[in-house]
């Protein structure tokens, strides 16, 4: 005979029938935690005597402690002690199997080039150590209207390669116009110019990785960095202050994951354009 009212409302599990469980997560370095009370939400510092401690993207730091009452990119979590780390072939900040002999080598005669020294630091922090491998060394040219100067003075070749990453490089942008007629010219067989969409390559951090939403949006007429230093509520009233907001940012990138795709794959295109074996 059919039970027309079901099972015992009062049986063991009641009260969590229908509820969202949450899944334990490793409380690994970086991992980007929203506490779900207050909506405190930064990156993972330190994990140590059962607490975790958040470091937001204005260097707030507080400490809670590990279990529940954490959301993971809006779903509940429990946060766990992270597990030792296994052994095995270790991983450079790429992503790549570090080589067993890692040490330098001469350098090879094709270079990548990058706009700033900003861009400069974060293809070392990211990729240096494959490129130390490799024998690629990252030059900066201090703005791309100098790279026509630099192809005259020091023309590239089958043997000598120029990899070239350039900031904002969308349809219709002034630095679209420049790479098109650098490539029509004379020394385009022997360059790759790729490029990011963003206005700088501050933007190829992800906000994740800041322990923001999404990166402020700055009105047309103000400068850039500077609006990004004042909406984070950070000083900026010289260079000093710029490359101190850039060091801020450039610490929190520890690995290939904190930065956006789009940066990623440009890059990797370029290691392999200039290390290809015609170029060496």
């Amino acid at each position: 005979m059919d039970d027309r009212y079901g099972t015992d409302v009062l049986s063991d599990g009641w009260r969590q029938r229908g509820s969202v469980q949450a899944a334990e997560v490793s409380a690994e370095k970086d991992l980007v935690i929203e506490v779900a009370d207050d909506g405190f939400c930064g990156a993972i510092t330190r994990v140590e005597a059962g607490m975790v401690e958040l470091e937001d993207w204005k260097g707030r730091r507080r400490s809670f402690p590990l279990g529940g009452g954490f959301l993971l990119e809006g779903k509940p979590v429990r946060l766990a002690v992270p597990a030792a780390k296994r052994s095995g072939p270790r991983r450079t900040a790429s992503g790549s199997y570090a080589a067993v002999d890692d040490r330098a080598r001469v350098a090879l005669p094709s270079r990548i080039l990058v706009e700033g020294r900003h861009d400069a630091e974060l293809v070392e922090k990211v990729w240096g150590a494959d490129l130390r491998v490799e024998g690629v060394v990252v030059e900066y040219l201090q703005g791309l209207d100098l790279l026509d100067e630099l192809l005259t003075a020091e023309p590239p070749s089958s043997t000598r390669r120029y990899g070239v990453l350039v900031d904002h490089l969308v349809p219709g942008s002034k630095e679209t116009r420049i790479v098109d007629q650098i490539m029509r010219g004379p020394h385009g067989a022997h360059l790759k110019i790729v490029g990011h969409p963003y206005i700088d390559v501050w933007q190829c951090v992800t906000p994740a990785a800041l322990g923001i939403r999404d990166w402020p949006q700055i009105p047309r007429g103000t400068d850039w960095k500077t609006g990004i230093c004042r909406a984070f509520g950070w000083p900026a009233e010289d260079q000093t202050d710029i490359a101190h907001a850039w060091k801020r940012i450039l610490s929190k990138v520890t690995t290939f994951r904190d930065l956006e795709p789009s940066l990623l794959g440009r890059v990797e295109e370029l290691i392999d354009f200039v290390t290809e074996p015609a170029a060496r």
